[in-house]
């Protein structure tokens, strides 16, 4: 086990509850739908899910910051723990079962634990720093990620979430360029179609406009699979607003279609 078995035990738990809370309110007649600020909608689920999260943190975590999408940041210290209560509302309350509960823990500003929950797909994927990524239904009920090892664009599968940001960043025309060198591409969208880099079933997944709780557990699970992940300028940061997987073999020309910088790795 890794150095942070017990913290990935309790993002586990959390995320357990977590499933609890959103399949109660998955397709309920009297979910209640708002719109924020940024015209995103919000649903009683996600702040639901993001105060019981943070209720355990509380309790089993008190001096470790949260960042949470719904009420933003609590706390501080190098450790902080970034939490997307659904990750893909929009699926959510349309009652399409695409969506997470996506729990990440940072330390030093690095993600050393990543949780990817999505009960109405049954399945859930996580990873711990050097403990490898997983996916299955439980911690005893798992098969190890592996990234593909396709290493030729026109071998490759990409998914993606949807072509709008890729018009609004300007990068439509370099997008689909991208596509048209591929062998397939599908819009998976949101979190699954990274996760699905991790488990080696799409072997490239892009958005280009995102926010850091959308891709913090993404990260670690993607790397730990053995893949690559960086912004669209090649920077592995969670600051970029942009997201790039790949199973590393494919990174650098992607990248290049993409628009965007050179590949810096991690040290």
């Amino acid at each position: 086990m890794t150095g942070y078995s017990d913290d990935l035990r309790l993002a586990h738990v959390m995320a357990d509850a977590a499933d609890d809370l959103t399949m109660r309110r998955f397709k309920a007649v009297d979910l209640r739908v708002e719109t924020k600020p940024d015209l995103t909608p919000v649903s009683d689920a996600d702040e639901a899910v993001e105060e019981a999260i943070r209720g355990s943190l509380r309790r089993a975590r008190p001096r470790d910051a949260v960042v949470g999408e719904e009420f933003g940041t609590t706390g501080y210290g190098a450790r902080s723990w970034i939490i997307d209560p659904i990750d893909g509302t929009k699926n959510y309350v349309r009652g399409v079962p695409v969506w997470a509960t996506l729990i990440a823990l940072m330390d030093q500003g690095r993600a050393v634990v990543g949780v990817v929950s999505a009960p109405a797909l049954g399945r859930r994927w996580w990873a711990a720093r050097d403990g490898g990524a997983w996916a299955g239904r439980s911690l005893t009920k798992a098969t190890r990620c592996r990234v593909s090892s396709v290493g030729k664009l026109e071998d490759a599968s990409f998914s993606y979430s949807d072509l709008e940001e890729w018009e609004k960043a300007g990068r439509l025309d370099a997008f689909l360029d991208l596509t048209r060198a591929c062998w397939r591409t599908r819009a998976y969208g949101d979190f699954w179609s990274h996760v699905l880099v991790a488990e080696g079933a799409a072997d490239v997944s892009a958005e280009p406009e995102l926010s850091p709780w959308d891709m913090a557990a993404l990260t670690v699970i993607v790397e730990e699979a053995g893949g690559v992940w960086t912004d669209l300028s090649g920077v592995p940061g969670l600051d970029g607003g942009s997201l790039v997987c790949t199973n590393g073999a494919l990174h650098s020309e992607v990248l290049h279609r993409l628009g965007g910088g050179p590949l810096t790795l991690p040290v």
